[in-house]
């Protein structure tokens, strides 16, 4: 869905500080590399990206609302390399993709049908398949977990996979502070809705993607004009972190930048944007300076 008034809009909200790191200390990420520009106008309103933990350097994304029911397929120099179509579902507001464990160990695709602009929908999906063992294009069967907010509806566009236990988070876009939702697996084997468990607020808003590492160590959630970054020490629960203060990030600023995924290893992080005034998508890559 087109967003250039809240685009626009965030240009007048004020910064929110944080606890940085010291001149002395560097960031554990450098500034974004141009990786590649996205022509393919199919591929203008993706608001969600994701890399396989089974394929090296593949990346799924999606687009918006009004796009296919589909995740494409992407390598990490941005080329084209199929689609997967998901049956029986549509595409209402798709606005984020993770990739974390899901039954039996295995390796699966989320896709949050989280995005509800005028907060005006009793209900949101979150669909999950396994990763496919090769890359081509295919239809894939889907589960999904059918959700509701303890409050009332929000409109969302951050969801994560914690690899560590495979719980699912949500983080609403509106407040003036986001507010962190969760919920688990057993949410795709009920025939109902699941009731999402409410947690506490962040101190920023309008977060547009989230990711964690594959090994679970650190923590992304970006919104339009800033990358915030956790660290996690070994058997630290995800709450307990997200409670401490972010290391914010540098951030090439996109028109209007609604993804974000670490690379395989966390040693990078990937983010891209809509397509927003003319400005043709570019695939970023922020390297680690560890």
């Amino acid at each position: 869905m087109r967003k250039i008034i809240y685009a626009l809009v965030l240009a007048c909200l004020p910064f929110f500080l944080f606890a940085q790191q010291s001149d002395k200390t560097p960031s554990p990420y450098a500034a974004g590399q141009a990786v590649a520009t996205i022509s393919n106008p199919l591929l203008e309103e993706i608001s969600g990206l994701a890399f396989s933990r089974k394929h090296p350097n593949l990346i799924y994304v999606h687009t918006d609302s009004g796009g296919e029911a589909a995740v494409y397929l992407l390598d990490s120099i941005g080329n084209e390399l199929g689609k997967l179509e998901l049956e029986g579902v549509e595409n209402r507001d798709w606005e984020e993709i993770a990739v974390g464990p899901g039954p039996n160990g295995e390796s699966y695709v989320y896709v949050g049908e989280i995005g509800d602009n005028l907060a005006k929908h009793d209900e949101v999906i979150v669909y999950r398949f396994p990763e496919p063992n090769r890359i081509q294009s295919g239809k894939v069967a889907v589960e999904a977990a059918i959700l509701t907010y303890p409050k009332g509806a929000r409109d969302a566009e951050t969801m994560m996979v914690d690899p560590l236990d495979g719980r699912i988070y949500i983080l609403s876009k509106r407040d003036d502070k986001n507010s962190l939702y969760s919920f688990d697996q057993e949410a795709f084997e009920k025939a109902g809705e699941t009731e999402m468990k409410d947690h506490f607020n962040l101190p920023f808003t309008m977060s547009t993607a989230g990711d964690i590492s594959a090994d679970g160590s650190k923590i992304l959630i970006k919104n339009y004009q800033s990358i915030f970054y956790w660290e996690r020490e070994e058997g630290e629960d995800l709450l307990d972190v997200l409670k401490r203060d972010p290391i914010e990030l540098p951030y090439n600023p996109e028109p209007q930048g609604e993804a974000i995924g670490f690379g395989p290893s966390g040693a990078t992080f990937y983010t891209l944007s809509e397509k927003r005034f003319s400005i043709v998508p570019v695939l970023y890559c922020y390297p680690s300076t560890r």
